[in-house]
């Protein structure tokens, strides 16, 4: 590096030594060196002339970083705390705070600005980001001239709007007058590397602002802390028990799993979530090698210095049961096909053709792709872990977790499908065996800190899960506030999850009331919604009274239906228009009285 005496304040002379000087400098002195003499600098400014802006003060404001995150189930929340901390270790005051949390005026204060942001269901903002993402979308939104942004979108590809929050935001935030100073990473489910990388350019782009070489940036990981597993390093959890929780004749079949945690390290609380990396049914890839003619045993690379047989590679690493767009659209450009070509390119077609169909589908109606298994297998996506709400207290079980899982079973185009996990569970998994597993924190499903405010539990099916571990976690701390549980299923006989133990609640006060749907025991079908607008008065006066209540299961049909059921009694026995209604929600939610726990 030779310093240009053109563009540079130093005489020739200081420029020869300077240089002779660098020539001679390793990496870790220059490093020092421009740490030393941004510290030199720092002290020389510390007494500035009164009425004058030093360039201390414009570095001082270029300093501060606001982090505001939208999370569903706790990954954008994790990987905000992550970015803060590397990003104060470089020497950045940071504000970090949830959108649910963040007051949208304050955004003319914010000097360079993060966004963190999940997409869920149909290319919605996660529960806790909705108020400013509308805020933002609104005409009240603030002309953000002078503002610095870059946003890490989390998503699944295999959802038709993949990311499309993030997308929004980065779109928005540069209307409204701001600059990037990193371009948008979008995140697919295996996300720890692109977000990491997405950390480093950000730090090189507030250090490029400063004027630095953003030579110092350190290492980064996004792994929690708490113990030594975690998302990359998962727990290999023993199988205690392995029950079929329905009776005989039921259309469904419900596992109670007990999971040994001794030894790991790992805690949890009620409303978070156990994530399990499952692996392929070997049928289903037996019949995957048959179409592509080959023996299973080439070798293919899946990540730098791990080698496998291309048979394990498909059973234990690559996901093979979904199909996406984004997967068509590079598949389409290796393979020679015309019609996949035509097919990828056609938007309407694309849709109708991956809904409910996988890779043997693909191989059986288009052929491999690619000269060899490498290249068959580079397109393919990591088998995204499975997240499953926990079913139990851990102050009540100590070193175990339940889980309670509905195997996935259905018909479509010409052959039977299972779910990658829910069927492993069902079919393969027994006692003694063990599950790589690592626990998902949510913050947003949590039980109210004031043990006497009253919870109002809405969860049918295996949506029952986490207000079990509620009801074990309350029975343990004696938690005095009243309790309403509305669940629901197909029949009384066979489908009632956990009867006993709601029984043994109700009977010690432990769950102050039950209310019961079961959907086909009469002629006409009665869900969790109508039960609730039956006990409307009664529901409305205990949200009245501070309440907090909490749906899991379902999203496009039951926590809709739900919602709109809400609003209705809100409306009713408010005296409240809809929109006030609404407006009640929204409020419940801002408050954290209102938590979903959705897929």
């Amino acid at each position: 590096m030779q310093l240009q005496v053109l563009n540079s304040p130093f005489t020739e002379e200081q420029a020869e030594l300077l240089n002779r000087l660098l020539s001679t400098l390793t990496e870790p002195q220059k490093v020092w060196l421009s740490g030393y003499l941004a510290a030199s600098l720092n002290s020389l400014a510390q007494a500035p002339l009164a009425g004058t802006v030093t360039s201390s003060n414009a570095q001082q404001a270029t300093k501060k970083v606001t982090v505001l995150y939208g999370s569903q189930t706790g990954n954008s929340k994790g990987l905000a705390k992550k970015t803060a901390a590397a990003l104060e270790g470089s020497g950045f005051q940071v504000t970090v705070s949830s959108m649910s949390d963040f007051k949208p005026n304050n955004l003319k204060k914010v000097q360079n600005l993060l966004i963190i942001v999940s997409t869920h269901g149909e290319g919605e903002p996660p529960d806790g980001a909705k108020t400013f993402h509308e805020f933002l979308h609104s005409k009240r939104a603030p002309k953000l001239e002078g503002v610095q942004f870059s946003v890490l979108a989390l998503g699944d590809s295999s959802y038709e709007f993949f990311c499309q929050t993030g997308k929004d935001f980065d779109k928005r935030l540069e209307e409204l007058g701001g600059t990037r100073l990193y371009p948008r990473f979008d995140c697919d489910v295996d996300f720890d590397e692109p977000a990491a990388e997405w950390l480093h350019g950000v730090l090189g782009g507030l250090s490029e602002v400063q004027g630095g070489t953003g030579a110092a940036i350190p290492a980064l990981s996004v792994q929690a802390e708490e113990s030594v597993y975690s998302r990359s390093n998962p727990f290999h959890a023993e199988v205690l028990e392995n029950i079929n929780l329905n009776g005989r004749g039921s259309n469904k079949e419900t596992l109670h799993i007990e999971l040994s945690l001794e030894g790991s390290g790992l805690v949890f609380q009620p409303g978070d979530s156990l994530g399990i990396y499952p692996e392929n049914d070997s049928t289903l890839v037996e019949a995957l090698l048959v179409k592509l003619t080959w023996s299973g045993e080439e070798p293919v690379t899946v990540k730098q210095d791990d080698v496998r047989p291309l048979k394990e590679a498909l059973l234990s690493y690559y996901e093979i049961t979904v199909l996406s767009k984004p997967l068509l659209e590079k598949i389409a450009q290796l393979s020679t096909n015309v019609e996949l070509k035509e097919l990828a390119s056609n938007a309407v077609d694309l849709k109708a053709y991956i809904e409910g169909r996988d890779l043997l589908d693909l191989v059986t109606d288009f052929g491999p792709w690619g000269q060899n298994a490498q290249e068959f297998v580079s397109v393919l996506r990591k088998i995204p872990p499975r997240l499953y709400s926990i079913a139990s207290s851990l102050a009540a079980n100590p070193d175990e977790v339940h889980l309670t899982i509905g195997a996935v079973r259905y018909d479509a185009h010409g052959r039977e499908r299972k779910g990658v996990c829910s069927i492993l569970a069902a079919e393969r998994l027994e006692a003694g065996d063990t599950l790589p597993v690592f626990i998902q924190h949510n913050e947003n499903f949590k039980l109210p800190e004031n043990q006497d405010a009253p919870i109002i539990m809405v969860g049918p099916g295996t949506g029952v899960a986490p207000f079990r571990s509620f009801m074990q976690e309350r029975e343990e701390t004696g938690a005095s506030g009243k309790s309403w549980m509305f669940f629901g299923d197909q029949h009384f006989v066979t489908d009632f999850l956990y009867q006993v133990e709601w029984q043994k609640w109700l009977k010690q006060g432990v769950l102050t009331k039950m209310e019961v749907a079961f959907s086909r025991d009469q002629q006409e079908k009665v869900y969790v919604q109508h039960r609730m607008r039956q006990h409307s008065q009664e529901l409305f006066q205990w949200l009245e009274e501070g309440a907090y209540l909490y749906i899991c299961g379902d999203e496009k049909h039951m926590a809709h239906d739900v919602h709109q059921a809400l609003l209705e009694i809100i409306e009713k026995e408010g005296s409240l228009t809809r929109s006030q209604a609404e407006e009640y929600l929204a409020k419940m939610q801002q408050q954290k009285r209102y938590q979903r726990d959705v897929y």
